[in-house]
C-alpha cells in the first residue's frame, strides 16, 4: 500500500489542477504550493519535506495515463475537508466497516450480471464494481485467453459474454462521484499512471564487459557469484534482426503462449499490450516456445559463457529452463530468486529493462520471504515498490546492483540473488537458467531440502528430482561430485578461519570486543 502521507501530499498539491493537466496531456502531477484553506501549515511543511527528498520535480503522469476513475481521492484528503462525509461509507451501508480489499474480494464472488445490478444500488457500489482489476479477474478466469481486448477489462468481458450488447455505451469514467476517498482504489490508478522517475533510472553500477574470455568470466564473475552485463555476445543472432511484432505474429500463427494464468495467441496478446494501461500488465512468459515454434529456438544461440548446462543430463526430464519474455512498458517481475538455485542469463532483443539486484544475504526492503523460502510477500506492483522503498536503498551499506539492459546486451544473474525487472518500453527477451560446475553443489543441496516438494519448480516430479539428477550426473561424470564437494568444504573452512585480530582478542579473558 502506498504511504498515506505521500498520497495525501501528491493529491493536495495537484487536486485543483489535475483535470486541466489531464485534458492538456501535461505530464506533471506536482503543482503550486499555495496555502489551502483548512490545511495546517506545519503539517503541509512536513509532508512537503518528505515528498521532496530525492527529486524536486515530483512524479510525472504518462501521456497515455488513464482518467482518474470517478474522481476517487486518497483517504488523506478527507482530513483536509472538515465536515465532509466519505460517500464510500454512506453508499456501502453496513458493509462500510470492511476494508476496500475485502469488499473487492466479496464482489469477485458474484457474476457479471449480478454486479451490473448491484452497481445501480449506490454510487459507492458503482465505483467499486467498475474497479478494473475486478473485471480482469473475470476475463482471465472465465474466458481463458480467448478474448479480444477492447480497451478496458469491463468492456472486454461484456463484449465477450454478451455479444448483442452495444459496448460503445459503456463509459467507466463517465460518472464523477463527489467526496469518495479510498487509498486502495486511488493507488491502482496512480501506479498505472506514473512514469518512472529519473532518479529511479540514473544509477548504473553494474560491471560491463565486452569480448572477455570464458576463463575470465568464470574467474571474475561466475566463481565469485557476481552479476555482470555482457555486450557483443549476441551480435550473430538472427533474432536480433528479425524478432519484431509482425514477424512473430507471422511465424507463430495460432500458437498459444503462456500469459499469466492463461494462454493467448500472439496477435491477441499484442493487441492487448498495445492498448492496456494498468498497474500490472500481463506478461508473456513461455517455457515451451521453442517446442511450439521450432524456428524460434534456431534463431538464437546460447552465449559461449553459459554453454555448460549440467541439467542436460536429464534430457526431457530436466526442469523448465528457457523462456521467451514479451511485455509492454511497466510489465516485469517483482523481487524473486531464480528457481532451484540456478544461475541465469537474460538477453534483450527489443526494448530495454531496468534491473535491480541484491546479493543473497540482503533481503530487499518491502520484501518478506517466509522462513522456508516457499513464499514471498512483496508490494502488489513494481511501481509501488519504487515509490515506497527504492529511496531507502540509497543509504544502505550493501546497495543494490542496478543497470538498464538494452537490446543486444546480456545480463548474468548469479544464483541466490534477489532481482526485480521492469520493462521501460515494449520489450522482447530470451532468458535461460542453467547449472554449471561452479554452482552444482548449491543446486544439489537445494534439491534435497526437506521441503523440496514446495520449493522445487519447473517439473512434475519435485521430490525425486535430486536423486534423478545426481544419478544421471554421476553416470555421465564419475567422481566429479565428490571432487566439487571437497573443494566446497575447503572454501568453507577457509572462510571460517578466525582472523589474527579476532584470535588475539579472544585469547584475552574478559577482553572487550566489538561485534556487528
Amino acid at each position: 500500500m502506498l504511504s498515506c502521507r505521500s498520497l495525501l501530499l501528491q493529491n493536495m498539491k495537484g487536486r485543483k489542477k489535475l483535470k486541466a493537466k489531464r485534458n492538456s496531456k501535461c505530464k506533471s502531477v506536482k503543482s503550486s504550493s499555495k496555502k489551502r484553506k483548512h490545511v495546517n501549515t506545519k503539517e503541509e511543511s512536513l509532508l512537503a519535506e518528505e515528498d521532496d527528498r530525492g527529486n524536486e520535480e515530483g512524479f510525472k503522469l504518462k501521456d497515455s495515463a488513464p482518467s482518474l476513475m470517478h474522481s476517487v481521492q486518497p483517504l488523506g484528503n478527507l482530513y483536509l475537508n472538515p465536515g465532509t462525509i466519505n460517500s464510500r461509507n454512506t453508499g456501502l451501508g453496513t458493509l462500510q466497516t470492511l476494508t476496500d480489499e475485502l469488499v473487492i474480494d466479496i464482489l469477485g464472488l458474484l457474476d457479471g450480471t449480478h454486479l451490473g445490478i448491484l452497481a445501480t444500488v449506490s454510487k459507492s457500489f458503482y465505483v467499486f464494481i467498475n474497479h478494473e482489476p475486478l473485471w480482469r479477474n473475470f476475463v482471465l478466469d472465465k474466458l481463458n485467453g480467448g478474448f479480444s481486448f477492447r480497451g478496458s477489462w469491463k468492456t472486454t468481458y461484456v463484449a465477450s459474454c454478451f455479444p448483442s450488447f452495444d459496448v460503445s455505451v459503456i463509459d467507466a469514467s463517465g460518472l464523477r462521484v463527489r467526496d469518495f476517498y479510498s487509498d486502495y482504489l486511488f493507488q491502482s490508478w496512480l501506479c498505472a499512471s506514473l512514469e518512472m522517475r529519473p532518479e529511479w533510472l540514473e544509477r548504473d553500477n553494474i560491471i560491463r564487459k565486452k569480448g572477455i574470455s570464458v576463463e575470465e568470466f568464470m574467474l571474475n564473475f561466475e566463481e565469485p557469484n557476481k552479476p555482470v552485463l555482457l555486450e557483443g555476445c549476441m551480435d550473430n543472432w538472427a533474432a536480433l534482426e528479425k524478432w519484431n511484432k509482425d514477424y512473430l505474429v507471422e511465424v507463430c500463427g495460432d500458437v498459444r503462449f503462456s500469459v499469466g494464468p492463461v494462454e493467448m495467441k500472439l496477435e491477441d496478446y499484442f493487441d492487448y499490450s498495445d492498448r492496456v494501461r494498468e498497474e500490472r500488465p500481463l506478461y508473456l512468459f513461455d517455457p515451451k516456445f521453442a517446442e511450439k515454434v521450432p524456428i524460434l529456438g534456431l534463431e538464437y544461440d546460447v552465449p559461449v559463457y553459459f554453454r555448460e548446462d549440467l541439467f542436460n543430463v536429464l534430457g526431457d526430464e530436466r526442469p523448465d529452463y528457457r523462456w521467451i519474455i514479451i511485455g509492454p512498458a511497466g510489465s516485469g517481475s517483482s523481487f524473486h530468486i531464480d528457481p532451484n538455485s540456478t544461475s541465469a542469463w537474460n538477453a534483450v532483443i527489443r526494448g530495454s529493462k531496468k534491473w535491480i539486484l541484491f546479493p543473497p544475504d540482503v533481503v530487499p526492503p518491502g520484501v518478506h520471504p517466509s522462513p522456508d523460502g516457499a513464499e514471498v510477500a512483496c508490494p502488489v506492483s513494481i511501481i509501488e515498490w519504487f515509490m515506497n522503498f527504492y529511496g531507502a536503498t540509497k543509504n544502505w551499506k550493501k546497495r543494490p546492483i542496478e543497470c538498464i539492459c538494452r537490446a543486444g546486451e546480456v545480463i548474468f544473474v548469479p544464483n541466490g540473488w534477489w532481482h526485480l525487472v521492469i520493462n521501460l518500453e515494449d520489450s522482447i527477451a530470451i532468458t535461460q537458467n542453467y547449472v554449471s560446475r561452479r554452482n552444482l553443489v548449491n543446486v544439489l543441496n537445494f534439491l534435497k531440502r526437506p521441503n523440496a516438494s514446495t520449493l522445487v519448480s519447473g517439473t512434475r516430479d519435485r521430490v525425486n528430482l535430486h536423486d534423478k539428477f545426481k544419478n544421471a550426473f554421476e553416470a555421465a561424470f564419475p567422481g566429479t561430485i565428490n571432487q566439487l564437494l571437497q573443494v566446497a568444504e575447503e572454501k568453507k573452512a577457509q572462510q571460517q578461519k578466525v582472523s589474527f585480530w579476532d584470535s588475539a582478542q579472544d585469547s584475552k579473558a574478559g577482553a572487550f570486543k566489538f561485534s556487528f
